[in-house]
């Protein structure tokens, strides 16, 4: 007879890729605004930084945590950038926000635990908690209402099994950055409850127009009772490297360190040194990646604006634009798939995000050049004109 996999795994939901799923495999000039893949290259001294390190030998075992050098400079960065009172020894270097936050999740939800998640979320969270054994609730935010968090909509899905709070900021899929305001009225929630906040802030470089991302663990009272969970992805164009990391109250990290040292024993020794050149090098080159990608969501969103039935909020920070196209008369994802049929322009339906997202498309702007984005608008214009 078949060999029968864990619970864990039959009761986990599959990990779903969307459109992605959909497109692959598919002929024809298709333009891939699904993924959230940075259309930029690493930059230059983070890899020579990388190529250094593997020359001079740092290709063995090393530190479990991550590279003192590197620990430091994080803790440095949060303590300067994210107002954070973070040591290095409050730091775990991850393979990614990907392994920081199944760490996170594998550490502090037990069987029988919820997590609630704030609608829109980011799915990939769902089957992490459930690997962990808890179930994951829902809180939907009022898309009429610009998705403001608010205690009058977290509140009533908060139960006595409710363990944790995911919090995406700034906030993939909607492009919200969380005001002080927002985010106290979440912490406010959380000591009262006695709920851990696992923070995703991966987006928290890719901010526009004077949009301040606040970390919530800055927050008076809610150190010890957030995980800050970071990466080198998007803002460095690094997603292929793997590297994120935690940063966490001490009483925290021992508990995740059983995780990530079981898993992994310790991230790639010389890719680290690369990371440690992205935080100390030129901010010049960051600041560039920036202003490239609110170029491209300048672009994006002004022609989203100019479709009959679409409607686009500004962009407040990440690389998407989450465009109303309720209007229309069309569900989210027979949008995305008439788009990806007629236009070759591939999209992600709101709804992926949960039904919060419904009557939304996810348009990712920083995956592609201005040129292909300007097609991408323009075959967009046409569906949307010939409805």
């Amino acid at each position: 007879m078949p060999i029968r996999p864990a619970r864990r795994i039959t009761e986990t939901s599959p990990k779903n890729f969307g459109m992605f799923a959909k497109a692959v495999g598919m002929e024809g000039d298709l333009i891939h605004l699904e993924l959230g893949m940075p259309a930029e290259d690493t930059p230059q001294h983070i890899k020579d930084a990388t190529i250094a390190a593997l020359q001079a030998g740092h290709v063995h075992y090393s530190d479990l945590q991550g590279i003192p050098e590197l620990r430091s400079a994080i803790a440095d960065k949060l303590r300067r950038q994210n107002d954070m009172d973070v040591s290095p020894e409050e730091v775990i270097v991850t393979n990614g926000l990907t392994q920081a936050s199944f760490a996170a999740f594998m550490a502090f939800l037990d069987e029988g635990d919820e997590c609630l998640l704030l609608a829109p979320y980011y799915p990939q969270h769902i089957g992490k908690a459930e690997l962990a054994g808890a179930r994951v609730t829902i809180a939907p935010l009022d898309a009429a209402n610009n998705f403001t968090i608010t205690r009058d909509l977290i509140a009533p899905h908060i139960t006595d099994r409710t363990r944790a709070i995911a919090l995406i900021n700034p906030c993939n899929p909607t492009g919200r950055v969380y005001t002080r305001d927002e985010l106290q009225e979440l912490a406010d929630l959380a000591q009262e409850h006695d709920l851990l906040v696992l923070a995703d802030e991966v987006y928290e470089e890719i901010t526009y127009d004077g949009a301040q991302h606040i970390s919530i663990a800055a927050l008076p009272g809610m150190k010890e009772r957030t995980i800050t969970m970071c990466a080198f992805t998007k803002a460095y164009a690094m997603d292929g490297w793997r590297l994120g990391y935690i940063a966490a109250d001490a009483a925290l990290i021992g508990p995740m360190m059983k995780i990530t040292t079981n898993e992994v024993t310790h991230v790639n020794t010389f890719v680290q040194h690369g990371a440690l050149a992205a935080l100390t090098g030129d901010p010049a080159v960051l600041a560039g990646m920036v202003a490239r990608d609110r170029a491209r969501r300048d672009l994006v969103v002004a022609r989203l604006n100019q479709m009959p039935g679409v409607t686009c909020a500004p962009v407040e920070g990440t690389i998407y634009a989450f465009p109303d196209i309720s209007a229309t008369g069309l569900s989210a994802q027979d949008c995305a798939d008439r788009l990806l049929s007629e236009t070759g322009v591939v999209v992600e339906a709101g709804s992926f995000y949960g039904d919060a997202g419904e009557g939304h498309l996810r348009v990712c702007f920083g995956c592609a050049d201005l040129e292909v984005l300007e097609d991408a608008m323009d075959r967009m214009q046409r569906f949307f004109n010939s409805l």
